[in-house]
């Protein structure tokens, strides 16, 4: 039986506070990121209304995806924003405030990604600086502790100074999961076939997963592998094409490792040992339940997808509040294969925890599902 949905209804909840605190504080940063005209600003102010005070409105662009999303919201129009699911409707606000900054529609802004200023400034800051150069360690692992090293990137790897933990006992907050570990992660990879992952955040995390990338196919563990990423801009800092490339270029223009890595997986981009792959399904507001065929298909050819981040861990599980014990495999039975999930918790929906572990981290009284403190890594050998 399914679990209620998680909405942005109740005040003061997580979901609440993301439409009423993050989205105006975003906006702001973007009007202060970029020289917008009255038209824009007057359409991001009204958006912020509409979503914190009002009913879904349809919307008024001509882009492609106009009439799927069309479908997607027929239901929802004239109904109050405060009724709809959070994973609903926070995925119709990213597309509503695209169509908002021009980015759909002919003129200066038609294209031009929102959040890249935000994703560049990620990608150059101290704290990824200093990680990226810590790569450099890694050569002096052994295969196993290295192995633990990229897993452990890769969980954190939007958190930059939690990425890069080389040494064992490095005593931050967090670095060790509350679920699963790298080498139940490892455990999952048998002969060598196609590996897919799917991308969540760039900058920072972006260059974490090409790290990962790079040890699939270093070390045999996989004879391909897919990245997923964002068609477009969503959710601010969402990986694309357009991400893949300039984190690849400024990899590859770094001294040591990091630029080492750059560098082959280039030269595997070139070589199709590694395919970059952008479904429009990873820009929709449904569960991965409700995939389309072409990409189940996907999915079904791989011998692991690996799923990045809280919110493809979200649209995985199902946005829902389930109890934190409920199995993972029994949350992710609609999948057609093995998986991995490593996500770093943001947001409510969590599922297969020990109960002893729930028990203790609910009486540390803090909010530890929402505030980024804790990691996940969790696995599913399928069929």
């Amino acid at each position: 039986m399914d679990a209620p949905l998680i909405t942005i209804e109740e005040p003061g909840s997580f979901a609440w506070r993301v439409f009423h605190e993050r989205h105006p504080a975003m906006i702001a940063q973007l009007c202060a990121a970029h020289p917008f005209g009255p038209d824009v600003r007057d359409a991001l102010t009204a958006l912020l209304h509409e979503t914190t005070a009002g009913v879904v409105k349809p919307l008024e662009d001509d882009a492609l995806d106009h009439d799927v999303w069309s479908a997607w919201t027929a239901e929802r129009i004239g109904r109050p924003w405060a009724e709809s699911s959070f994973l609903w409707a926070e995925s119709y606000f990213f597309r509503k405030l695209l169509a908002a900054t021009g980015f759909f529609a002919p003129g200066p802004w038609r294209g031009v990604d929102p959040f890249a200023p935000m994703k560049r400034a990620e990608l150059t800051n101290a704290a990824t600086v200093e990680t990226l150069k810590a790569l450099d360690e890694l050569a002096g692992l052994s295969s196993a502790d290295r192995d633990a090293a990229v897993v452990r990137a890769a969980v954190w790897g939007n958190q930059a100074d939690l990425a890069f933990q080389l040494s064992a006992g490095a005593g931050t907050e967090g670095a060790g999961p509350i679920s699963g570990s790298s080498e139940e992660f490892w455990s999952l990879f048998g002969e060598p076939g196609p590996v897919h992952l799917v991308a969540d955040n760039a900058a920072g995390e972006l260059s974490a997963d090409l790290v990962l990338v790079d040890r699939l196919l270093a070390t045999g563990r996989a004879e391909q592998v897919v990245l997923h990423v964002k068609p477009h801009p969503y959710y601010v800092s969402d990986a694309t094409p357009k991400d893949v490339l300039e984190v690849l270029h400024h990899l590859s223009g770094l001294p040591g490792e990091a630029g080492e890595v750059g560098r082959r997986v280039q030269d595997y981009l070139r070589e199709g040992r590694i395919e970059v792959r952008a479904h429009p399904f990873f820009c929709a507001p449904l569960d991965f339940a409700e995939m389309p065929e072409d990409l189940r298909a996907d999915f079904t050819s791989a011998a692991v997808t690996i799923f990045k981040g809280d919110l493809n861990y979200r649209r995985l599980v199902g946005d829902r509040h389930w109890p934190a014990s409920r199995p993972f495999t029994d949350s992710v039975s609609h999948f057609p294969g093995a998986l991995a999930t490593l996500r770093v918790l943001k947001s409510e929906a969590v599922v297969g925890l020990d109960p002893d572990t729930v028990a203790a981290l609910d009486a540390e009284g803090e909010p530890w599902r929402t505030k980024g403190s804790h990691a996940l890594i969790q696995t599913s050998p399928g069929e």
